[in-house]
């Protein structure tokens, strides 16, 4: 038994060190990518820009809605799936795979000055996000723009570090609501990351678990707080034939994963400074 579990441990190190060399970006998977997000993008601003049907997570019916809301209350983290299509037509994304996940907070005695302000305060992500962010830094303010540098950590099995470039945009869409979208423009893996070794790797090289991430926020103060929501679009490399059991998990549970963080540390934030 003993000799099967270390074969265990050698044998799955091996196979993700042989999985993470073999994915390459190619510019069919970006154009589908692009595709993708054209209509994601698409389908956003035609929420955002209804007053009754600006947040994803209430468009249920009244009881959907009542439920889901007393779940926000609690403190609970609503998400969700999603999938853009094609005017009903699946979007293929050769030799790659996008995730597409929306999820939901509420914080009560918050401002939506204050919810925002704590998005844009880019140079403390780092602190506010960590584990997922080991480095951030705004690069470049221009009033509702920035351009901003992101070091991301994931760690399932194995450790993967990124650094990223990112523009973020705001919009005031009126007086009790807003939002952003932050889009990478450029993502590096990071290879030996934290020693005198570090390198970064030619974009759309490496173990391709993140080649792309955009994240679009809304903001809407309400009923003595405010509601944060977070949809995240997250390209990455397929499922290699015959290593789904062992990357599938993985490449699927990490960008779930990694929304899920970032909204309870976004609430951990927000509620700390409405103690103060």
């Amino acid at each position: 038994m003993k000799r099967l579990v270390w074969l265990a441990a050698v044998a799955v190190p091996l196979a993700f060190g042989s999985a993470v060399h073999s994915a390459e970006l190619r510019s069919p998977t970006i154009e589908a990518f692009d595709r993708y997000t054209r209509i994601a993008e698409s389908n956003i601003e035609a929420e955002v820009t209804a007053p009754d049907r600006f947040l994803h997570v209430f468009h249920g019916d009244a009881a959907e809605r009542t439920k889901t809301d007393r779940a926000l209350r609690r403190g609970e983290i609503a998400i969700e799936r999603l999938k853009a299509t094609d005017h009903g037509r699946r979007i293929d994304v050769p030799e790659g795979l996008i995730h597409h996940w929306i999820g939901s907070i509420y914080v009560p005695d918050v401002t939506l000055r204050s919810a925002v302000a704590v998005l844009q305060d880019f140079d403390q992500h780092a602190e506010l996000f960590r584990p997922n962010i080991a480095r951030s830094k705004i690069l470049e303010h221009d009033g509702d723009r920035f351009r901003l540098a992101l070091r991301f950590n994931m760690k399932k099995i194995i450790s993967v570090t990124v650094d990223t470039e990112s523009l973020a945009e705001f919009t005031p869409r009126g007086p009790d609501r807003e939002t952003s979208a932050i889009r990478s423009v450029r993502v590096n893996e990071v290879e030996n990351a934290g020693t005198p070794e570090e390198r970064q790797k030619a974009a759309g090289r490496g173990g391709g678990y993140m080649w792309r991430m955009n994240t679009y926020w809304r903001f809407l103060e309400r009923d003595g707080g405010t509601y944060v929501e977070c949809e995240a679009l997250t390209l990455s490399r397929n499922i290699p034939s015959g290593l789904g059991w062992l990357i599938g998990p993985v490449v699927s549970s990490i960008p779930r994963e990694m929304l899920t963080s970032a909204l309870q540390a976004t609430r951990k934030s927000l509620a700390n400074k409405a103690k103060l």
